[in-house]
């Protein structure tokens, strides 16, 4: 998937500048970056056959408009605040906090989380079709489902991990894929310079 390299759309919105303004503007994009990621992860949106969240929907958001750097950074401190017993994952702190939660069934989908933001901030580095979105965002999902359904499977083998651990939630995504991208064509290619799109 060869294309052009283009500024992400926070890059033209907001220049990252250079010393502290630098420093300051990538403070405020990760912080608020993790709080949406968190805020997400609590909203559930009543979907068939499982009700979905709309956690993968905001990452995928976020790397598009933030790129490959700043969307890694992002993901990584959502990972150490919950690591650290923030109760910013889904089912906390009901379902336990901290590492423990971490290395629990669910831990490999976000461990996933990092994948998906770097092949979703890359798509924002480039100037892609809609359908070569599409296919990167698709891409990004297969990331978080990957080392979610083979870390889950060590808890309760393999065919049980993809008749619950995956099964149910495909649809939901691949529609929240559909969303993101119609979002980014709306959104992104009306800011200055050239869109995500490569439109002007």
């Amino acid at each position: 998937m060869h294309a052009a390299r283009t500024l992400p759309p926070v890059e033209r919105l907001w220049p990252s500048g250079s010393g502290r303004s630098r420093i300051l503007r990538a403070l405020v994009l990760v912080l608020s970056g993790t709080l949406l990621l968190a805020l997400s992860a609590k909203t559930q949106v009543p979907f068939w056959p499982v009700p979905m969240t709309l956690q993968t929907a905001a990452l995928f958001l976020i790397a598009l408009a933030y790129g490959r750097k700043l969307a890694l950074a992002t993901v990584a401190l959502y990972l150490l605040e919950g690591i650290y017993g923030l109760p910013v994952f889904a089912g906390t702190p009901e379902r336990g906090v901290g590492l423990a939660y971490l290395l629990g069934p669910t831990g490999g989908y976000l461990v996933g989380f990092l994948l998906a933001a770097g092949i979703a901030g890359w798509a924002a580095e480039r100037r892609l079709g809609t359908m070569a979105l599409l296919l990167a965002l698709l891409v990004a999902t297969v990331a978080i489902y990957l080392p979610g359904v083979l870390w889950l499977a060590g808890f309760v083998g393999f065919e049980k991990a993809l008749a619950f651990g995956a099964a149910p939630f495909l649809l939901g995504d691949f529609v929240k894929v559909l969303l993101v991208v119609a979002v980014a064509r709306l959104a992104f290619p009306r800011l200055p310079g050239r869109g995500i799109d490569g439109s002007a």
